[in-house]
């Protein structure tokens, strides 16, 4: 049975799915199905369009698991993902004032009498059956991002049926199907609910039987079969799933800071990154209410560095990015896959910054692939990446010689085979490897040409 193929817009085609966490409508769905498969300016000169080319990697969680967290004494927090107050939008305090019944927040009394006459009257009782604002919020968050998944997915999933429950549309809710991962054949289909079950029964299987909870876990962001992580906004509906299933934990248990971070994580991988900051910003400040660890702390930065990083905000990602690496340098050592994606994420913001720094990138590059090809394996998605990353810093510097330009394509080509055979060559991951190879062998023929 041949499996359908990826639906890829053409270079420049945009990918867009905006999920608002101020609620309502979702704002513009743009479906051809991409990841930053977008132009690349050649040399000299480094665009935001080749930035975009370079996704950054968010980490899910530390390594090592972290000490309890013990709540402060007499303060008594909840979870808020929704940081803006609902009448004007301004920024909310963690302890702003909100409504008795339903728990929305505002950011003073006049706003809450505002929102109350301008309609708040009407759906306090529904946000209040609906778990209060927060689980209200994350529910309708959730549902959305489903119906958009399904969307996105649609042409790819037509004829087919779910590899768990076996049925096209899903007995509870009737959603369609979604393509998430890497896996090929039958077991490529499934309803982002039964992706949701089979996460929650082996998270609570482990906490039933006092089992290590970490490997259960990895099942809200990686395929059980293919051991890839899901991708686009499939990871985003799966981290709004995580959020609405934990947020009603105290927020120092462990599942509920982890729900936090997959949250982020998916609106990012979504592309929704002005989402992802303020969901970053939450999870920073809290962390830095409880006293978390080190390691904790540096694994958010981390992440918050990325967002800044996509957002364009380059001198304070590069800024951050150095402080994080040196960090997890000196608690983990050199062969964590921690610091290897730290040092992946450094080497991109170094890229990204000017082209002063791309030596700089290419160095670390230089010095850290062997490790993670050793760690980690050449078909590791970090792995892939790095060896991609740095054949670019390869062909697109000022002074790239013959050499490089033949080093340069010479990598891409073993890295292609490498991501065709563990990924598929219709990953998105694949396809964003293949145009960069693409690039670089049109880089080789101008330079080829200019000599002759």
């Amino acid at each position: 049975m041949t499996s359908p193929r990826w639906r890829r817009g053409g270079r420049g085609t945009p990918n867009k799915i905006c999920i608002s966490l101020l609620g309502g409508e979702m704002w513009s769905l743009r479906l051809p199905f991409s990841i930053g498969i977008l132009p690349q300016q050649t040399a000299p000169g480094i665009s935001k369009l080749t930035r975009l080319k370079n996704p950054c990697i968010c980490i899910d969680s530390p390594s090592r698991p972290p000490p309890a967290l013990r709540e402060p004494h007499n303060v008594r927090h909840k979870n808020m993902i929704i940081t803006n107050c609902a009448a004007c939008a301004a920024p909310l305090a963690h302890d702003a004032p909100r409504c008795v019944r339903c728990k929305t927040r505002y950011c003073n009394s006049p706003c809450q009498h505002d929102h109350w006459r301008r309609g708040h009257k009407q759906i306090c009782k529904n946000i209040h059956r609906g778990g209060n604002a927060e689980q209200y919020h994350a529910d309708n968050k959730y549902k959305e991002a489903v119906a958009a998944a399904v969307e996105v997915c649609a042409e790819d999933t037509k004829g087919q049926t779910c590899y768990i429950c076996t049925e096209a549309l899903h007995w509870r809710t009737k959603e369609g199907l979604v393509r998430m991962c890497a896996c090929r054949g039958t077991a490529e289909f499934a309803h982002v609910s039964c992706l949701v079950e089979q996460a929650k029964v082996l998270r609570e299987q482990a906490e039933e039987n006092n089992l290590s909870v970490r490997p259960s876990w990895t099942r809200w962001h990686t395929c059980g079969m293919c051991e890839q992580q899901y991708h686009g906004v499939v990871r985003c509906a799966l981290g709004w799933a995580c959020w609405k299933t934990y947020l009603g934990r105290p927020e120092t248990d462990s599942a509920a800071m982890n729900a936090m971070t997959q949250l982020a994580n998916g609106l990012s991988i979504a592309k929704c990154h002005e989402d992802a900051l303020a969901v970053r910003q939450a999870e920073l400040s809290m962390l830095q209410r409880l006293g978390a660890p080190e390691e904790q702390m540096l694994a958010v930065q981390g992440n918050l560095a990325s967002t800044y990083d996509e957002l364009g905000h380059l001198e304070r990602a590069l800024r951050m990015r150095r402080d994080v690496y040196s960090g997890k340098l000196r608690l983990y050592g050199e062969e964590s896959r921690d610091i290897l994606m730290d040092a992946y994420n450094y080497s991109l913001s170094l890229l990204n910054f000017d082209l002063e720094h791309v030596e700089e990138a290419k160095v670390l590059l230089r010095k850290i692939i062997p490790v993670a090809r050793r760690v980690l394996g050449e078909g590791d998605l970090i792995t892939l990446t790095m060896k991609k990353v740095y054949a670019q810093t390869l062909h697109i510097a000022d002074g790239a010689t013959l050499d490089d330009l033949h080093e340069a394509l010479k990598t891409l080509e073993e890295t292609v085979r490498t991501a065709r055979r563990v990924l598929g060559g219709e990953h998105p991951v694949t396809t964003i490897i293949v145009g960069e190879l693409e690039d670089s062998r049109a880089a080789l023929r101008a330079r080829e040409k200019l000599g002759s």
